[in-house]
């Protein structure tokens, strides 16, 4: 009877582990939209395309600042694996790193530093 009770406890802890599981019942917030990986990608691409326009049409380095910053924005909804996470933070990094300097309104630095981020954003697909 000892055993019995115990195996019946053990088996109603874990049934009622699975029922009530967070990741089973999560969802996305009303109003929010979510993308798969690669439409995330896709959209941080275009943003970066439309910093880097900018940068080398001469805007100002705020705008461009800005811009870039739309870019960082939007690449947090990249979310497909730990790989993908890994290669999306060092492409964050290179778009912090123009940012930074289209504050500091060296333009060109900041469109290397784009073209950069641009290349390993492209590059993310091949991990998904």
């Amino acid at each position: 009877m000892k055993i019995l009770k115990k195996l019946l406890l053990s088996l109603l802890i874990a049934a009622s582990m699975g029922a009530i599981s967070t990741s089973a019942f999560a969802e996305t917030d009303k109003g929010r939209v979510t993308y798969a990986p690669a439409d995330a990608i896709d959209i941080v691409s275009a943003k970066i395309k439309i910093a880097l326009e900018a940068a080398t049409s001469g805007s100002e380095g705020e705008k461009v600042s800005d811009l870039i910053k739309d870019a960082l924005d939007a690449s947090k909804e990249i979310n497909a694996n730990d790989k993908v996470d890994m290669a999306r933070s060092r492409a964050n990094n290179k778009l912090k790193s123009a940012k930074t300097h289209a504050k500091e309104s060296a333009l060109q630095e900041a469109e290397q530093e784009l073209k950069e981020a641009a290349k390993m954003f492209s590059e993310l697909k091949g991990l998904i």
